[in-house]
């Protein structure tokens, strides 16, 4: 770590780009719980009062594309139709059949494309993540949180948030420089109630939890002033577009292709989730302090044309003796991704929202038993 001073974003779950997320993974859990073999690249595009779904789909199983959408939508908390966008808007489905020439290769056990994907893990917080991306990632879900339970009854869907985390030579988090937060609210709440409560019930609890403090100059809630309409009305959204936000905010190398709609043949997603679980688990068994996994498909192909790993000095054993616990860890072929962590299940709704690494339900952040 070089950078005296490192920064991340997060979003709530209404931000636009993901209820793009969000319904596209929604339809694939929907579509993998039916059909464990199904195939999807799922794209959706959300505008003012309006949803469109494109995509390929391989799949025997019967699903409504556009009833999953409008209950997505509604669950994210968008029925007002005074926004300009609820789960009442038009939905537009586009989706087609996979191509064949695709399909021949996936269905050899190849990867269904070609792309390079990193996994990182460092021992900054308990969830082995960076501090900056985890502090931004828990502050939007205490946010939405405190939405959805009506606790905080001004709140609108839609928000994001950003840490400045300050690290000292050694490349050790030591303090909160600044954190920023933008969130929806209605009409009737003032400006200054709207940040002295975000500040109070989201920032300072939040930090609270990891040992941190900020004072008021440290903090800007809604830069511009005030924020009332939120969704896709105000910016568009689409599927993918917040892959560093998914990722490790910055912090780690970030590969090709983004993880939303598409199934496990799909190495972009599954490569990735691959590439966290060596990570995690190198960190875990305290062989180095930060660990860097790179992996890279060529679409037909069952095996990773690249495998490689990197603890920028933070090795506590040999490279050799590191490079075997890897390679016991997990089967890194596309079969042997899907297979050792038990990916075909409609589990990919629980990874739409802060971040897909972090999160101690999900397979990939397992630690495998000594």
């Amino acid at each position: 770590m070089s950078y005296q001073l490192f920064t991340s974003e997060s979003v709530a779950a209404g931000h636009p780009d993901k209820v793009a997320d969000a319904i596209s993974d929604a339809i694939l859990d929907a579509v993998i719980a039916k059909d464990p073999t199904a195939r999807t690249g799922l794209e959706t595009i959300v505008g003012a009062n309006r949803v469109g779904l494109f995509g390929e789909i391989k799949t025997t199983a019967k699903v409504d594309f556009e009833d999953i959408t409008r209950k997505t939508i509604a669950r994210l908390g968008y029925t007002n139709e005074d926004w300009n966008f609820s789960d009442k808007s038009p939905v537009g489905v586009y989706i087609h059949q996979q191509s064949p020439e695709i399909a021949m290769g996936v269905d050899n056990d190849g990867a269904g494309d070609q792309g390079m994907m990193f996994g990182y893990a460092c021992n900054e917080t308990p969830e082995l993540m960076p501090l900056p991306i985890t502090l931004a990632h828990k502050l939007t879900r205490k946010l939405d949180e405190l939405r959805e339970s009506g606790a905080l009854k001004f709140l609108r869907p839609d928000g994001k948030s950003q840490v400045t985390v300050a690290y000292d030579k050694d490349g050790k988090p030591k303090s909160i420089e600044k954190v920023v937060m933008a969130v929806a609210h209605d009409e009737a709440t003032a400006d200054d109630e709207v940040r002295k409560t975000v500040k109070a019930k989201i920032i300072d609890v939040v930090l609270d939890e990891y040992g941190y403090t900020v004072d008021e100059s440290q903090v800007v809630i809604n830069g511009t002033g005030t924020w009332h309409i939120p969704g896709p009305d105000t910016d568009a959204g689409l599927t993918g577009r917040k892959i560093v936000v998914d990722t490790y905010g910055g912090y780690a190398r970030v590969g090709g292709g983004a993880f939303s709609g598409k199934d496990p043949s799909k190495v972009d997603r599954s490569g990735a989730y691959a590439a966290r679980y060596i990570a995690k688990n190198v960190v875990a068994a305290g062989l180095a302090d930060r660990c860097e996994v790179a992996l890279a498909y060529v679409i037909g192909r069952p095996e990773p044309q690249m495998k490689a790993f990197e603890t920028f000095g933070t090795g506590k054993k040999s490279p050799k003796e590191i490079q075997k616990f890897i390679d016991g860890l997990l089967d890194t072929s596309v079969q042997g991704i899907v297979k050792g962590l038990d990916l075909l299940r409609p589990i990919y709704s629980e990874t739409t929202a802060y971040g897909h690494f972090g999160k101690e339900t999900l397979p990939w952040e397992q630690i495998a038993k000594k």
